[in-house]
């Protein structure tokens, strides 16, 4: 299962992390661990792309993708309510997949 864990401060998202796989299929036919890694990467990519990575914190691995905000800006915070309305979406969808957790 793919564990999302959203920290926040003064109801801002501060610290999005996603660890796990979700096993939903077999490796390279699992489409939520596809998904997950799409929406994840994207929005770190976004990112980069503006010149924005001073507002943030970043560290990705195999099945971990951890992304904080360092500073207060407007686009970085508008890409990462983006990525958590993404994964909020897809467990919707898949449930016993993927769980989302806030904190704070």
């Amino acid at each position: 299962m793919i564990k999302v864990q959203k920290i926040y401060e003064n109801e801002q998202l501060k610290t999005l992390i996603v660890k796990g796989h979700a096993n939903y299929k077999a490796k390279g036919e699992d489409i939520v661990c596809a998904a997950v890694s799409t929406a994840t990467i994207l929005t770190a990519n976004a990112i980069e792309h503006l010149k924005l990575n001073q507002a943030i914190d970043l560290d990705v691995s195999e099945g971990y993708f951890k992304i904080s905000l360092l500073e207060k800006q407007d686009t970085v915070i508008g890409l990462l309510k983006n990525l958590e309305y993404t994964l909020n979406e897809l467990e919707k969808q898949y449930p016993k997949y993927i769980k989302n957790q806030k904190e704070g």
